[in-house]
């Protein structure tokens, strides 16, 4: 695992999570799709994970003693902080569709977390689209998506998602600039996201939906007629 690769792609002024024992830091929330997303990556040669929440030690350390991996964080949640503190909200879009240095293809699983919760359509779209493109065929897409809409008065927060072990999260809240958008529907989602498929969704008890897609392996090349 890299660890210069990770802080060289922090933003300026962000730091990284505290690392305090992640079971005392809350309650556990079991996680059905992780344990999956671990599973599908652990046969990989020292895969390329990318991560789309803000930085979390604990989380760099276990992935990277869990999958031999080279992480990069690219902390979504704050671009759109920025954007919406800056009344740049419309332009997230363009924002997100420039957003990615990465190659085609060059990402073996990616940490979406809940970002696209907090994403009107285009936007989400805008960033469904640099997923796809960075991801490698056969290549895996963590996910959770709110189930329920946000009520009025609700303050208005983020969740880093701490990882606990490999079938247990720790949900940690902190101040957002916007709230939750609607709640999308499977359809939407499955749509946003083509031609990645849904290998695994699971409802929880808390109010989330757990999904993982992969990425179609790539064709085999027509075979070379042979002679005779």
């Amino acid at each position: 695992m890299s660890f210069s690769d990770l802080f060289h792609r922090r933003r300026k002024g962000e730091t990284p999570e505290a690392d305090t024992p992640v079971a005392a830091s809350g309650p556990l929330h079991p996680s059905k799709a992780l344990p999956k997303f671990l599973s599908a990556l652990s046969g990989r040669q020292q895969p390329m994970l990318l991560d789309l929440g803000p930085v979390v030690g604990s989380n760099v350390t276990f992935f990277g003693e869990q999958l031999g991996c080279k992480i990069f964080v690219e902390n979504i949640y704050r671009d759109i902080d920025h954007h919406v503190r800056e009344g740049k909200a419309a332009e997230l879009p363009a924002f997100l569709t420039a957003r990615f240095p990465q190659e085609n293809e060059s990402v073996d699983g990616v940490l979406l977390w809940d970002v696209v919760d907090y994403l009107e359509k285009a936007s989400a779209q805008a960033l469904a689209r640099q997923i796809v493109r960075i991801l490698r065929p056969g290549g895996v897409l963590f996910a959770l998506f709110a189930t329920t809409t946000q009520q009025p008065g609700t303050p208005m927060e983020y969740t880093r998602y701490l990882v606990a072990d490999r079938a247990n999260l720790v949900h940690r809240p902190y101040p957002a600039a916007r709230a939750r958008q609607r709640p999308w529907m499977n359809r939407d989602i499955e749509r946003m996201f083509e031609p990645l498929r849904v290998s695994e969704q699971f409802l929880l008890k808390t109010n989330l939906r757990e999904a993982l897609f992969r990425k179609p392996d790539a064709p085999a090349p027509p075979a070379t007629p042979t002679s005779t």
